[in-house]
């Protein structure tokens, strides 16, 4: 008999976010999704674990991203002085996510999903997305699911602005697209090096993991009814009688 899983949904809002995958110093790139190595990030720093702990029971859930408002990518330019040194560094080159709403989904053990749910309530270190310069806007935690990983994403409700979805008023429901880890033996995919290992800042390590997208459908909340359209009262032989 299979273990009970349950499903953590996080709403990730902010001015601001940058989720890299492949960064260095002079050019800090974002990818256009949360990666699973930030969120999983999040998740220990909202437990308190110190940065050298195990992370396999985290790495182990099943992650996927809902694309709710995909915002805008800007880029800035950024200068520091030397903790040592005092002298300027290189100029660094920083991309961000502007005005972006993601919905994030994990899935494993139901009694670790409602640890992770009372630590993103009460965290110990606050979360951040991405960077500690990316605060969110509202809070982070949605609801635990009891059912599946997509069925929580289907059930999710639209969490875009209201200009966002005032401006798709037409559309009764939206497609939104999902990224999501691939289960084991199911293909083909695309490989992320974005499966955290060690967030021991003495040697990060991370591995390969397969991604696939698909869309699911969610009800608009703004959407406005179209009224069905009802012909005028229209005799075209009356103006010819008596």
């Amino acid at each position: 008999m299979s273990e009970p899983t349950g499903v953590l949904t996080l709403r990730l809002a902010g001015p601001l976010q940058s989720w890299g995958a492949a960064s260095r110093f002079a050019r800090r790139t974002t990818e256009r999704a949360p990666t699973k190595s930030g969120v999983l990030g999040l998740l220990a720093a909202a437990q308190g674990r110190d940065r050298s702990a195990d992370l396999s029971d985290l790495a182990a859930l099943r992650f996927a991203v809902r694309l709710d408002q995909p915002g805008t990518r800007v880029r800035d330019f950024q200068t520091a002085h030397h903790a040592d040194t005092g002298k300027s560094m290189p100029v660094s080159e920083r991309f961000y996510l502007s005005d972006a709403v993601f919905v994030v989904a994990v899935e494993g053990d139901r009694d670790l999903i409602e640890v992770l749910h009372a630590a993103v309530r009460s965290p110990v270190y606050l979360p951040f997305l991405g960077r500690r310069s990316c605060p969110p806007s509202r809070p982070v935690d949605l609801r635990v699911h009891r059912s599946g990983l997509w069925k929580a994403l289907e059930t999710e409700p639209w969490q875009a602005s209201a200009w966002v979805q005032r401006s798709r008023a037409r559309e009764r429901r939206v497609e939104l697209e999902v990224i999501a880890d691939l289960p084991a033996g199911e293909g083909p995919g695309d490989a992320v090096r974005d499966q955290p290992l060690s967030f021991d800042p003495r040697h990060r390590r991370y591995g390969l993991r397969a991604v696939h997208s698909r869309a699911v459908t969610v009800a608009n909340p703004l959407s406005i009814p179209r009224r069905a359209f009802v012909p005028a009262q229209h005799d075209p032989m009356g103006l010819l009688e008596d």
